[in-house]
């Protein structure tokens, strides 16, 4: 059948879902309903905020839903009322199977990783955490497993040294777009048949990153810490605290590190800089040289930048 005759249901919240919408609505295919999280206060006036998602439906003139709960009775019937032929799903909520199973071509999902590698909420982190120098984007049917469907589609991309989250997802996102509008095309010709995922048990997982779980751990080797670093910036960062005389006088989110090879080190977490223009942290292997960091109630800033105004570094230890 005719693709852009299929009725959609797109169910999505945050920025990593809006090229995927707006390339759907812009090449005409058929987006009956937009489906988002509630609007929530943020920030220190604690005003209502939209989710990006739902700022691209406005802007795109599309029905929004807004469900407390998605197995509540009204948004059921809503969506019963949607007649849609098929879901799509990115960044979004668990499902319950009244609502995936709903549509006639069933529900798939956009995952920023190559599965079965990486299930889970943070698939990019995770890739440059780990040392990967491959990851890509996938699209697969729901079902009652999470992150687990059938694949119908992949595409596969270099990690650059380079990367960071905050590059990788941007060219995740856009090249997720692409993936989505074909994987549509391939459901209504026809053409895709779901490829079941192993069931082996040693994927490496993407759990949720907590604020406990960015901490930097300079006993750790050198390269370790520059892809934990990469793998958490810009956003949720990777910090330090700075200690003086066992008391902690302040903490960092870094941003941008490079590492220098050396002989393996005892005095990990031991700062070095010449005050104008480098600062060092020892690690178990060498130096990570600090480019850029942020801290506690200050902005971002470049390593010369801080030192203008940070003195007696050498008297300082990181933990």
């Amino acid at each position: 059948m005719d693709a852009r005759k299929l009725r959609i249901v797109f169910m999505g919240t945050p920025e990593f879902a809006v090229p995927s919408l707006r390339a759907l609505v812009e090449q005409g295919y058929q987006v009956v309903a937009v489906v988002t999280t509630p609007d929530k206060p943020a920030g220190r006036g604690q005003k209502m905020h939209e989710s990006d998602v739902k700022v691209a439906a406005k802007e795109l003139g599309l029905p929004i839903l807004q469900p407390e709960k998605l197995r509540d009775p009204e948004f059921v019937a809503a969506m019963q009322e949607l007649r849609p032929d098929l879901g799509i799903v990115i960044a979004f909520r668990m499902l319950p199977e009244i609502i995936w199973d709903m549509p006639r071509f069933g529900t798939f999902n956009l995952h920023a990783s190559l599965l079965p590698q990486y299930r889970g909420a943070a698939p990019i982190n995770w890739a440059i955490i780990n040392g990967e120098s491959r990851t890509g984007v996938t699209t697969f049917l729901l079902n009652h497993e999470i992150d687990k469907g059938a694949i119908l589609g992949q595409i596969e991309v270099p990690i650059l040294p380079e990367d960071n989250v905050g590059t990788l997802y941007d060219r995740l996102m856009t090249l997720g777009s692409g993936l989505v509008v074909e994987t549509v095309e391939r459901i209504a010709s026809g053409e895709v048949v779901g490829l079941p995922q192993p069931q082996e048990e040693n994927f490496k997982p993407a759990p949720k990153i907590f604020k406990q779980d960015c901490r930097i751990d300079w006993q750790w080797d050198g390269e370790r810490i520059v892809n934990f670093i990469r793998g958490l910036s810009p956003y949720p960062a990777a910090w330090t605290s700075f200690m003086r005389g066992g008391q902690e006088i302040n903490t960092a989110k870094i941003f941008e590190a490079t590492f220098i090879k050396g002989a393996n080190e005892e005095n990990c977490g031991v700062i070095n800089t010449d005050n104008r223009k480098y600062l060092r942290i020892r690690c178990a292997d060498g130096w990570i040289d600090v480019r850029s960091l942020q801290l506690s109630g200050k902005k971002r800033m470049g390593i010369q930048e801080l030192l203008l105004g940070f003195r007696d570094g050498n008297s300082l230890t990181c933990l």
